[in-house]
């Protein structure tokens, strides 16, 4: 029996005054979160469930990396975000502790196609008997590893600096403690992972080729989503802020921001339900160099924000509701991006 290969491609034009195409690259996937370039060829997609998936993007091939992780799936929680830095795999994961209960927790694994040996290097204390809120997003920047902890629903936690849900994680590639880290410096009632407190579900972050600095994205909770940048011993507020958003109740949570605490670039109510999100360089779509790329679930759009260091500029809706609601977004090397889509579905845009 002969294999035939659908490719389907959506060819935009005049959108914005930005011309692209969108082509459907391979299908199948069962409620994927992340994916992570190890070549141009080859990528790894994680499932909810706890699959990791290797595909060739080339011969449209998907086979399974066998692993030792004990992955709870939990409402939002599961096998989350992958990163792959010079033949090592990091992951973030809801890990199934003890009765129910979980945490966030990242590991690392040398690189093989057929098994990967995970060992932690890092569990957000303490574990909580939730299906809400983990985060979960990984960053590398100068041999730093950051990390984003959601606050599983438990609201003032985040402003807890004794307990790590609810912040921004920086460590070490090997899981070791940077000795200045915030706790070090002028935070020393901090636990000494935490890098900054009181976010609430991020679920986009990356670093800038620009500046240097960690961009994230995060959940309000009806209104309030917003992108910011990731700062040292600082505080988003949450949730003694609301953001612009309100309780699912419909009572008020708190002030959209006041002084004393970390303002985001830009913020979005009604929410969006912000996901992955990137600092674009590249040559496919040149013209975007230095703008964020900003996926969202709920808005089933592709987002691009302008901004000047930390003052929002403009914001454009590249696309929306064509591929569904967009749980990741990466590139190659030449700028082309690629986007999961929660429908199972890989995509490239390019032009």
């Amino acid at each position: 029996m002969k294999k035939i290969i659908i490719i389907c491609i959506i060819s935009f034009t005049n959108l914005y005054a930005d011309d692209f195409k969108l082509e459907k690259v391979i299908k199948g996937f069962e409620r994927p979160w992340s994916l992570a370039f190890i070549d141009e060829e080859n990528l790894i997609i994680t499932e909810k469930s706890g699959y990791i998936k290797l595909v060739d993007i080339d011969k449209n091939k998907i086979h399974n990396i066998q692993h030792n992780l004990n992955v709870l799936e939990d409402g939002q929680g599961g096998l989350l975000d992958v990163l792959y830095q010079n033949g090592v795999v990091f992951v973030s994961y809801s890990e199934n502790r003890l009765s129910g209960m979980s945490s966030t927790s990242v590991a690392k694994a040398n690189f093989n196609k057929k098994k990967l040996y995970f060992k932690n290097i890092f569990r957000a204390e303490p574990p909580i008997n939730s299906g809400y809120h983990f985060g979960s997003r990984l960053a590398i920047k100068d041999n730093h590893l950051y990390v984003t902890a959601g606050e599983r629903g438990q609201g003032m936690i985040a402003q807890d600096f004794t307990k790590h849900p609810g912040s921004i994680i920086r460590i070490k590639l090997d899981g070791s403690i940077p000795k200045d880290n915030p706790k070090f410096i002028n935070r020393q009632d901090w636990l000494p992972e935490i890098y900054q407190i009181g976010v609430r579900n991020p679920q986009g972050m990356s670093l800038s080729p620009y500046d240097n600095k960690i961009y994230l994205t995060n959940h309000g909770a009806r209104g309030g989503d917003w992108f910011g940048t990731a700062n040292f011993g600082e505080n988003y507020g949450w949730k003694i802020l609301g953001w612009g958003g309100i309780n699912y109740s419909g009572t008020k949570i708190g002030p959209k921001w006041k002084p004393g605490f970390t303002k985001a670039i830009k913020y979005w109510v009604p929410s969006i339900a912000v996901s992955a999100m990137l600092i674009y360089e590249g040559e496919t779509f040149k013209e975007w160099n230095g703008d964020a790329l900003i996926a969202s679930l709920k808005d089933q759009s592709l987002r691009k924000i302008k901004f000047n260091k930390k003052k929002f500029v403009n914001e454009k809706i590249i696309f929306q509701g064509n591929i569904g609601r967009i749980r990741d977004i990466k590139k190659n090397k030449i700028g082309d991006l690629y986007l999961l889509s929660d429908k199972g579905e890989l995509w490239r845009m390019y032009k």
